[in-house]
C-alpha cells in the first residue's frame, strides 16, 4: 500500500511538472523582441500585433487596473460576509451569555473585532487603489512609462 502511495504522488508530481511544457505557445510569442518590448512598457501584445490597445480599446495599465479592482472587490467582498456573520456569532453569544461577565466579555470582542476587520479591510481597499494607480500610471495619457 505504501508503494502503490509513492508511485502515485510520483506519477502526480511528473504530471504536475510535464504539463506546464504541454501547453502551446500563443500566435503572437513567435516575435521576441516586440514582446518583450511590450512588456517592458506594461502593453501587452495583441492579436493585430500591435501593443497598444486591446480589441474594447484598455491599455494594460487600465487592464492592470481592472484585474487588481476585481480582485480586490472579490476578497474584500469575502472578509465582508466572514465580519458580517461573526458579528451575528458574536449577537448569538451575548444574548445566550446568561450574564457570565466571562460570556459577555468574549462576545463583546467578537463583535468588537469583526467591526475593526470591516474597517481594516475598507481602508486596505482604498490605500491599494491609491497604489495601483500610481504605479500602472492610469492617469498618464500615452500609456508608457518612457515619456
Amino acid at each position: 500500500m505504501k508503494r502503490l502511495k509513492s508511485i502515485i504522488y510520483t506519477l502526480a508530481i511528473a504530471i504536475g511538472i510535464a504539463a506546464p511544457l504541454a501547453i502551446a505557445s500563443p500566435a503572437g510569442a513567435q516575435d521576441i523582441e516586440k514582446n518583450l518590448q511590450c512588456g517592458a512598457n506594461l502593453k501587452f501584445s495583441m492579436a493585430d500585433g500591435s501593443c497598444e490597445v486591446d480589441n474594447n480599446g484598455n491599455t494594460a495599465a487600465e487592464r492592470i487596473d481592472q484585474i487588481v479592482s476585481q480582485v480586490i472587490n472579490l476578497l474584500s467582498l469575502a472578509v465582508g460576509v466572514v465580519a458580517v456573520i461573526m458579528i451575528i456569532v458574536g449577537g448569538f453569544k451575548y444574548i445566550t451569555s446568561g450574564g457570565d461577565s466571562g460570556n459577555v466579555t468574549g462576545a463583546k470582542n467578537t463583535i468588537l473585532y469583526a467591526v475593526v476587520g470591516l474597517i481594516v479591510v475598507a481602508l486596505a481597499q482604498v490605500i491599494v487603489r491609491f497604489v495601483v494607480d500610481r504605479a500602472t500610471l492610469t492617469g498618464n495619457t500615452t500609456g508608457s512609462a518612457t515619456d
